[in-house]
């Protein structure tokens, strides 16, 4: 039976607000604090393929990491929040210019505890909801189980890629080979973290000491949706000072725009503990947990309908 997108609302929307719950519940009694922070900031942090639009006096953030991790330096060991992103250029199925992003922080944490924490906060959702073990997404049985699949980067290109990850990242193919030959394949029966990108790739993330043309970084696959982004904090200013002005020069040579440099957050950096962060698009959870097939069935208003 086909319906509406107004009655797949009435469907999802209640689902929706039993999961936002349901993460509040979580974090709070895992003793994180629940933050705002400013939605319109004067510098966003470069990073690349993201390009957050402008708003009076600055720019819409891409995710609220540039504020997160200066109260996480100021000495909020466990922070977490649920606010709006924007993006420019974003849309289709899966995406949107304006998204909802679950953002959190922990001290002394490492990207291998935040798998913990995603996989802990995956079974209390289910345990919100009611749900059994195993979900349903797109004719796809998941089976939620703990522990989730493991999956170096690597590997994953080796597996289902037409180059391997070097060649890739040589030749400029990386995204490309990702997103069309390699993320379909991903978590089809059970949930999967994708680890240790390329460094070069992950201007953010520590590398790892054993290897620093890998990065501590994941992301998790389920049904080959991309559902978050987690990583080691690079904690070197200066490290990450230079990484920021090659992103930077990259852009201006590629006459893509360019943004103020992100001095407070560098001052910042240099307060911050060893931490990790996780950033998770709570869209394309509800996607997942109402076996949506375009995120426009999940949220209640989309660019074309305001």
């Amino acid at each position: 039976m086909m319906f509406s997108r107004q009655q797949r609302l009435h469907q999802t929307l209640p689902v929706r607000s039993r999961i936002l719950a349901g993460i509040r519940r979580f974090f709070i009694e895992n003793q994180y604090i629940e933050v705002e922070t400013p939605i319109c900031i004067p510098a966003p942090l470069p990073e690349p393929h993201i390009y957050p639009p402008s708003a009076a006096g600055g720019y819409l953030q891409p995710s609220p990491e540039a504020c997160m991790k200066p109260l996480l330096a100021a000495g909020f060991e466990k922070i977490f929040q649920i606010c709006k992103c924007f993006r420019k250029n974003e849309r289709g199925g899966r995406h949107l210019p304006e998204f909802s992003m679950l953002e959190w922080y922990a001290a002394g944490h490492t990207y291998t505890d935040l798998m913990h924490t995603c996989e802990a906060m995956f079974e209390k959702i289910g345990q919100t909801l009611g749900l059994p073990i195993e979900i349903e997404y797109q004719e796809n049985l998941i089976d939620l189980t703990r522990p989730w699949r493991l999956m170096t980067v690597s590997e994953a290109f080796d597996r289902y890629g037409t180059a391997d990850m070097e060649t890739a990242i040589r030749e400029e193919s990386f995204d490309e080979i990702m997103g069309l030959e390699i993320e379909p394949n991903l978590g089809l029966q059970q949930p999967v973290f994708l680890y240790d990108y390329p460094a070069e790739t992950s201007p953010l993330a520590a590398p790892k000491p054993e290897n620093p043309m890998l990065a501590q970084r994941f992301e998790l696959y389920i049904a080959g949706l991309e559902i978050c982004n987690g990583f080691t904090e690079l904690t070197d200013p200066e490290f990450q000072q230079t990484r920021f002005e090659n992103e930077l020069a990259r852009r201006r040579a590629a006459g893509l725009p360019t943004y103020p440099f992100p001095d407070r957050f560098l001052k910042a950096l240099r307060s911050l503990p060893d931490a990790a962060g996780c950033a998770l698009g709570t869209d394309r959870l509800m996607m997942l947990f109402t076996d949506a097939k375009s995120i426009d069935e999940v949220v209640a208003f989309t660019p074309e309908t305001i």
